[in-house]
């Protein structure tokens, strides 16, 4: 019996992001590549702005319009923000709407308000997040067990994704289950990321050439200006949604969290490190204080019990074993997030490393993942858990 078929288009096909999704989407069963666009690129062959892609190679690339992207089964948006709002919209009054991902920013942003703030131009509305893994809500449940989801579900019923920014990915997936659980301090949040170059895009900019860019690392968006500080808050917001702290009234909101987050470009091609750091909450600092001594392994375990528990049924994300610590290279190519807790006692701060491909688990890897739930397809369809190495 053959697989079922859906017919997909892409748009901004030129760039890295467009690309990785059609690497990924050359190994789905059920995915048929149609109409591919760009901008500046439109009119030459795809095989010329992407080499590696061997096999569709001989595709020409057309102007991005509704019209060009229209009839498919479903329409990838691989284009910068502001740019996917306005296709979006047309492709959305068509008699036969298709399933639309936007691996762009335009739709990510439930605040209107936020959205002005970061990006300065009109919101364009949300679609459904596109990260199964997000914890949504506290369930009552005991300690150690999984938390609650909705996500999957919310995915399973819509014909509209937005795939969050690749360092939203990592930062969220180090921080919801200690802000699920209760036992990280909303307000004492740190995040440094090591990104690689392909993060940037693929314009080419002074500062993104080699002669700039090996060798040296560098910091951006620093300060509290980064684009993805609303997005990272906002899931934080749902992953602590129903966790309503001592000597407080109301469950958190994104409102209630605070995070330092620089972003850094390191000379590597591809991948993020990030690493997170949090104080303990109040609750789970009592309990570190009134320990023994030889209870504080115990203590820790408890810690990594809590991460251990929340992705132990996720087929993507994976805590590795007391001792391992991740690195960007272990996950290249893939679509696994590895991670690794700690406790820093001397500091009283819980240390969270989380590594994963930016372009897979942070990009094209997602949209995939989320597709495939959107299209009735099992969620690993397509998605590769191995790396590459060297």
């Amino acid at each position: 019996m053959q697989p079922q078929k859906f017919r997909v288009a892409v748009a901004g096909a030129s760039g890295y992001a467009g690309g990785e999704f059609l690497r990924l989407a050359a190994n789905h069963p059920n995915l048929e590549i149609g109409a591919l666009t760009a901008h500046s690129q439109a009119g030459k062959k795809l095989g010329e702005v992407h080499p590696h892609l061997r096999s569709r190679a001989d595709i020409t690339l057309k102007n991005t319009t509704a019209e060009n992207l229209a009839g498919h089964d479903v329409v990838v948006l691989a284009l910068p923000h502001g740019a996917s709002g306005e296709i979006a919209a047309e492709l959305e009054k068509q008699p036969n709407k298709p399933t639309i991902i936007d691996l762009g920013a335009d739709h990510r942003l439930i605040d209107k308000k936020a959205w002005e703030k970061f990006y300065g131009s009109k919101h364009m509305g949300t679609y459904t997040y596109g990260l199964p893994e997000l914890i949504n809500g506290k369930s009552e449940r005991a300690l150690g067990a999984a938390p609650a989801t909705k996500q999957r579900e919310l995915l399973a019923n819509t014909k509209e994704i937005a795939v969050p920014g690749c360092n939203v990915i990592a930062t969220t997936l180090a921080l919801q289950p200690g802000i699920a659980e209760g036992a990280l301090n909303p307000n004492d949040i740190v995040a440094v990321l090591v990104n690689g170059y392909s993060g940037a895009g693929k314009e080419p900019k002074p500062h993104l050439i080699a002669s700039e860019a090996l060798g040296s690392a560098k910091p951006y968006a620093v300060g509290g200006t980064h684009r993805h500080i609303p997005e990272i808050k906002q899931n934080l917001g749902v992953a602590g949604g129903g966790f309503i702290p001592p000597n407080v009234s109301s469950p958190l909101t994104a409102d209630d969290y605070s995070i330092s987050f620089t972003p850094t470009l390191a000379p590597m091609s591809r991948g993020i490190l990030a690493v997170v750091t949090a104080g303990l909450s109040q609750a789970w600092q009592i309990m570190l204080d009134t320990d023994t001594s030889d209870n504080k392994e115990q203590f820790k375990q408890w810690l990594r019990d809590i991460w251990i528990n929340a992705y132990k049924a996720e087929p993507f994300v994976e805590v590795l074993p007391v001792g391992q610590w991740p690195a960007t290279g272990d996950i290249a190519g893939s679509n696994t997030a590895i991670m690794q807790v700690g406790l820093d006692e001397a500091a009283n701060k819980v240390i969270i490393i989380c590594a994963i491909d930016n372009l897979v688990k942070g990009t094209a890897g997602s949209a995939i993942q989320s597709l495939n739930l959107a299209l009735g397809l099992p969620e690993t369809t397509g998605l590769p858990v191995n790396g590459v190495a060297p």
